[in-house]
């Protein structure tokens, strides 16, 4: 598995959220993670959740640290096993930088009722993907949040890049872990 960190801002609109974006904007080719800051606004026609489709929300942050992964396997529960272990590594790396105040519920991360992550898990025709959102700024959001300015964390990229690094490592010994077992009758 590999990762790429994007210097450049990248705004995210939900389009992103496809196979293979990895491979054809940063030739990233198989298991991947991009990290990249910028904005986000996703409206309801790019929304995979559906329970925001039904409600009719919507996300919007004007700075965000985003992840995109993608998986090369057909498994959606296992997919979110990995998003769920994504949210647990920016959680243990927010606490590493003393920020003790965060609780995971699901796939996302709060403080009080103050949301920090936007994410979602989901299948394309030839992979599975994730997508988690950060908030940077909570200014403007359409629901009370908090953002990384707010929490004192203000080298993002360096955070995204240590996330990205760790479970990328994580994976990597997930599968080793699997290869030096022998099977049992």
């Amino acid at each position: 598995m590999k990762y790429i960190v994007q210097k450049k801002p990248l705004n995210y609109d939900g389009s992103q959220l496809q196979s293979l974006f990895a491979y054809k904007n940063f030739g990233l080719k198989g298991d991947s993670i991009i990290v990249f800051r910028g904005s986000c606004r996703v409206e309801l026609n790019e929304m995979v959740d559906m329970e925001d489709v039904l409600a009719q929300d919507w996300i919007y942050s004007k700075d965000m640290l985003h992840f995109i992964v993608e998986h090369f396997e057909m498994d959606l529960e296992k997919t979110i096993i990995r998003q769920r272990l994504l949210i647990a590594t920016i959680k243990e790396k927010l606490e590493e930088l003393g920020v003790a105040t965060l609780r995971r519920s699901g796939d996302d991360l709060y403080e009080a009722d103050r949301k920090l992550s936007v994410s979602i898990s989901t299948l394309s025709p030839v992979s599975t993907l994730i997508h988690c959102g950060l908030n940077v700024s909570n200014e403007g959001t359409p629901v009370p949040t908090i953002g990384l300015e707010n929490l004192h964390v203000h080298d993002v990229l360096s955070l995204g890049e240590s996330v990205a690094r760790h479970y990328c490592n994580e994976v990597l010994s997930m599968r080793l872990a699997r290869c030096k077992v022998r099977g049992v009758q």
